[in-house]
């Protein structure tokens, strides 16, 4: 229980450092896994679970932010090779090299959210995030119905981790460059991990959101299977800059 739900990034992980391209994996996977586990380590104060659950959720967060930082480090070098080789292309000798812009969580600019060119910008929301939530719990870990709503935001967002991963599916018309290891893995996880909730008579809220993660898990598997046996042709996006962000 504890590394069984780290296991299935360790395929996309070595594929991403193999292939030096981050396209296919979405980090707002990374995204509601973080805040998905950050709110159940905080509904752990207002409400004692099993404590397998409690380490399961801080190995994930330290998992995720080494995907988080694999990610940057390879979309920020790609960015930059692409425009040497423009400009190495070009015939005027008077251009220079210059750098992709820099995107950083300070500029609070939401068409670059979770989109930054540094992995500490991360790093800083994450912190941020876990300030604010954590004040609140603690002002608030008296009331039985804030600990129960945080409890249920916590597993209904972690309920929700495959959504950007099927949204990018979708969007680009294809699974390439996703691990379906890791999908398979997820599937795998999650249906283990939905009856050791029910069997250990864990809190309501997991068990319900786990059998939701389940059906997300296996419609992507639904995804690899009609864009394999039935390409299509990628929907064009207009040019925007928000559409260059790796949703």
């Amino acid at each position: 229980m504890v590394f069984g739900g780290v296991v299935p990034y360790v395929p996309q992980y070595r594929d991403i450092r193999r292939t030096q391209n981050a396209e296919g994996f979405s980090t707002y996977v990374c995204l509601v896994l973080l805040v998905a586990n950050i709110l159940r380590i905080l509904f752990w104060f207002g409400r004692r679970f099993e404590s397998p659950l409690l380490w399961q959720s801080i190995i994930m967060i330290i998992t995720m932010l080494l995907m988080l930082k694999l990610c940057t480090e390879v979309r920020v070098s790609n960015e930059l090779n692409i425009k040497r080789r423009s400009f190495a292309a070009a015939d005027s000798k008077d251009e220079e090299i210059k750098a992709p812009p820099k995107r950083s969580y300070l500029d609070f600019d939401l068409n670059y959210f979770w989109h930054w060119s540094k992995f500490t910008d991360y790093v800083q929301c994450v912190l941020t995030f876990t300030g604010v939530t954590g004040y609140i719990t603690y002002l608030w870990l008296d009331s039985s119905l804030f600990v129960e709503t945080l409890g249920f935001l916590a597993v209904f967002t972690e309920a929700m981790l495959g959504v950007p991963q099927l949204y990018r599916n979708y969007q680009n018309r294809s699974t390439e460059g996703m691990s379906v290891k890791m999908v398979l893995m997820w599937t795998s996880g999650d249906t283990f991990k939905t009856v050791y909730f029910i069997l250990n008579q864990a809190p309501f809220q997991f068990s319900i959101c786990g059998l939701l993660q389940v059906f997300v898990d296996i419609a992507i598997l639904l995804q690899v299977y009609l864009y394999s046996y039935y390409p299509q042709k990628p929907v064009p996006h207009t040019a925007h800059p928000a559409s260059t962000k790796a949703l």
